[in-house]
């Protein structure tokens, strides 16, 4: 394809790692506060009415924040397709988990306000609580293992084998102590993010419990993050290619040569630049508990906003160019250089992206704009047959 020919395979390879990293976050700033709501439903209202506020902040736009990550799972699909076959094999109980939790998380939206039991709605509230929660933790969980490196080896005919003898053996080797500490991060900070954003969403009393928890989570996030920093730096090995990099070469993983390094944070000495990623994590989050403290609702959110960038942008920045590394057999992890789709399949998805996104991006900001406002209570009994 000619035109393809307009930006060089290598250039294409980095602008899909960096529209992935965007679509993570995405996914982490819209979705991460609908998850955060339903983690702290149980905790932040304590009458029927107060849950129902806590549940319409979120109930327009849940359906749309999650395009995020219908959008990443779809871009992991089609520009890295090895990094999918991979990452899913290996994480298989995981990833059925997180989606059993997210489609709990609907079915709670739809069928709660369907009667007036107080054990039927108890029971949906409850499932909204897992539905937050669990991909929560897990999503965390599963960015420790990457970081560790995952045990997988692959053939010469690229087929990926993963040590352990059943899936259930491989999903709880996946619950180590530093992936569960990064869990607990990322729920933490998801946590921080949806009570940021009740604060802004919900009328009194939700609001100031939201802001009471949220203080709390918020500092927990810090000090995880800051010994899951110290861990990186001194508890296990990182990874590096061995020699110069092809960054144009054939989609194969083989045909590079990996060792472990003592540290993921030579990455921090090669490319000084990247320590802004970790110094926003921080500055974010300490600036949404200090939001919180003082009633400060969108500049909460926005702080809240930031740290999640900072703090997912850290991972990526940190291993790149690695997207997953092997602990067995480190030869065969998976790097931006040689485990994306062809030049072709890039360029065509980037053009699709350059049309589509803004399209995306629109309509959510119109949907926000058009919702803007506090639920209150009169608005949600004025309005039975529209609201949760």
């Amino acid at each position: 394809m000619i035109l393809a020919d307009l930006i060089t395979y290598d250039v294409l390879r980095v602008i899909w790692w960096v529209l992935l990293g965007v679509l993570l976050i995405g996914f982490a700033m819209t979705d991460g506060f609908d998850m955060g709501v339903g983690a702290l439903l149980p905790f932040v209202a304590k009458t029927d009415i107060e849950r129902r506020i806590a549940i319409n902040t979120v109930g327009p736009v849940w359906e749309g924040n999650q395009v995020w990550f219908i959008l990443g799972g779809g871009a992991i699909f089609a520009a890295w397709p090895l990094v999918y076959a991979v990452s899913f094999s290996g994480f298989y109980l995981a990833m059925f988990a997180i989606l059993a939790a997210l489609i709990l998380r609907p079915v709670a939206f739809k069928y709660r306000s369907k009667r007036d039991g107080k054990a039927w709605r108890s029971t949906w509230d409850w499932a909204l609580f897992v539905g937050g929660a669990v991909p929560a933790l897990i999503f965390g969980v599963a960015v420790g293992n990457v970081l560790e490196g995952v045990p997988f080896r692959l053939s010469p005919e690229l087929v990926s084998y993963y040590e352990g003898s059943s899936y259930l053996w491989k999903f709880l080797d996946l619950l180590n102590p530093f992936a569960l500490l990064t869990g607990i991060v990322s729920l933490a900070m998801l946590l921080t993010h949806g009570a940021a954003w009740l604060s802004l969403k919900a009328e009194e009393p939700v609001a100031s419990r939201a802001r009471s928890i949220g203080s709390l989570t918020g500092i927990v996030t810090i000090v995880g993050y800051a010994l899951a920093g110290l861990w990186l730096a001194f508890g296990f090995q990182g990874y590096a290619i061995v020699g110069e990099a092809v960054t144009d070469g054939p989609s194969n993983p083989l045909f590079s040569e990996v060792t472990r390094t003592s540290t993921w944070l030579i990455a921090y000495a090669e490319r000084p630049w990247i320590v802004i990623a970790p110094i926003l994590g921080f500055a974010g989050m300490v600036m949404a508990v200090r939001g919180l403290r003082d009633n400060r609702e969108v500049t909460s959110l926005l702080w809240s906003q930031l740290g999640i960038f900072g703090a997912i942008s850290s991972v990526g920045l940190t291993m790149f160019p690695f997207i997953l590394p092997s602990s067995f057999d480190p030869k065969s992890s998976l790097t931006v250089w040689d485990a994306s789709s062809s030049h072709t399949t890039l360029f065509i998805m980037l053009v699709a992206t350059v049309i589509f996104m803004p399209i995306v991006l629109a309509y959510t900001a119109w949907v926000y704009r058009v919702l803007w406002g506090k639920v209150t209570e009169a608005e949600v009994t004025g309005s039975s047959d529209s609201v949760y």
